[in-house]
């Protein structure tokens, strides 16, 4: 499909459809992935709970998920270089690597940004 046709509702429920079946790999062929979905569904209800306002509320529950999609986005990188180099390369395992190291820093995130937020409370 040309970038410049309109995307009309079977477009988007055709990106919909490809989308899910994207969230339905990663569950399946990653246990990473698995793991930050549970701690989600555990840590966006309680962030929604704990926050008190608006803007408590989205980054509580913001940090989580740009947690979830950097780790799709590495399992993508992770997927493009096995099937592009099976065999071990510097610059593959660097790519996968810094993959990594995006969704540590998010998960970083996630703790400072739920402990500057809940902690002062607590103390």
């Amino acid at each position: 499909m040309a970038t410049d046709q309109p995307r009309g509702p079977r477009q988007i429920w055709a990106a919909f459809l490809w989308s899910m079946k994207g969230f339905r790999a990663a569950f399946r062929h990653e246990a990473s992935f698995r793991l930050e979905v549970y701690i989600a569904v555990v840590a966006i209800p309680l962030g929604l709970w704990l926050g008190n306002g608006p803007v408590e509320k989205i980054l509580l529950i913001l940090a989580p998920a740009l947690v979830l999609s950097a780790e799709l986005l590495n399992s993508a990188i992770e997927a493009v270089v096995d099937k592009v180099s099976p065999e071990f390369h510097e610059l593959a395992g660097r790519a996968k690597d810094m993959g990594s190291a995006a969704v540590f820093v998010l998960l970083m995130l996630v703790v400072v940004s739920w402990a500057l937020i809940l902690v002062p409370r607590f103390l």
